[in-house]
């Protein structure tokens, strides 16, 4: 070592130690941050900068990276917390909450467990909104309720450098008192929908047979009316006939009608002897004579 220190000489010594400080500034000065990640600079215990991802360069001895941040977006363990209904049903909620930091500066300096800070004030927001709704809308507005959650711890840790990516409502759990009540009231609207249900169907056949037996009405009603139009046309018919051709035709179709009547009750089989009336030879003779008229 002295045969070293002694061939090198004093200039020698101090080029060796300018290079090694050289180096040593280098190794100070440079920085390499990586993509997922930021770093806060302190010079004397005051914020100086923050360094992005990729090299960066800082003034060895005076400047130092006091905190390195990660970026990548994390999640808060599920929390579960009571929280009472506007109608006083208590729940039991159990949330879940993404968040990411976007200002290091702030985050580092303004507050000391940010997990637990985000907790706790999720935990609150919760509370106030379920108390502002009642259990059905509890139940049938989670989309809009988790949307409302989001919006508020969003405005509640601006102040940090946090930004909230997602917050979810994993569950809402009901002691056993309230499930059971709210199964007896499921039960008796199920009944009741269901006697509703067979109460309109009795009152829907009830219409049906109605509205079967006015048809059939209206039905004969038409048929009636269309007799009563035949019977009358036949009527005006025959009036017209004997208005044309006086009554003569009229007592020729009524001796011809007798007639008829009379040769078929005589070649039926059961029929040997035939009682004729009276006036039935005047009849005939009419008959008779006007066919001679005709002929």
């Amino acid at each position: 070592m002295e045969q070293i220190i002694t061939t090198l000489g004093g200039g020698g010594i101090a080029t060796l130690l300018l290079a090694a400080f050289i180096i040593l500034c280098i190794y100070k000065g440079v920085r390499i941050v990586s993509q997922s990640e930021k770093h806060v600079v302190e010079r004397f215990g005051r914020l100086r900068t923050v360094l992005g991802p990729g090299i960066n360069f800082i003034v060895p001895f005076l400047d130092r990276v006091a905190h390195q941040i990660s970026i990548l977006e994390r999640q808060l363990p599920n929390a579960s917390q009571d929280a009472i209904t506007a109608d006083n049903v208590l729940v039991q909620v159990e949330t879940s909450v993404f968040y990411r930091i976007t200002e290091p500066e702030k985050t580092v300096y303004r507050i000391r467990d940010v997990d637990a800070a985000i907790a706790t004030t999720v935990a609150g927001i919760v509370r106030a909104e379920i108390g502002k709704m009642e259990l059905d809308e509890v139940q049938s507005n989670r989309a809009t309720l988790i949307t409302t959650i989001k919006e508020s711890v969003e405005d509640a840790v601006e102040n940090w450098g946090i930004e909230v990516t997602r917050a979810e409502i994993l569950d809402v759990n009901l002691d056993q008192a309230t499930r059971d009540a709210m199964l007896q009231q499921l039960n008796a609207e199920r009944e009741r929908r269901a006697a509703v249900t067979r109460a309109e169907g009795e009152k829907r056949s009830v219409e049906l047979n109605a509205d079967a037996e006015l048809y059939a009405a209206e039905q004969a009603a038409k048929a009636r009316r269309v007799q009563a139009d035949a019977e009358a046309y036949a009527t005006g018919v025959v009036a017209a006939a004997i208005q044309e051709n006086g009554l003569e035709a009229a007592q020729y179709q009524v001796a011809l009608k007798q007639v008829e009547s009379l040769n078929a009750l005589g070649s039926s089989s059961g029929s040997s002897t035939v009682l004729v009336p009276a006036n039935a030879l005047e009849a005939f003779g009419n008959a008779f004579n006007m066919l001679k008229g005709k002929a």
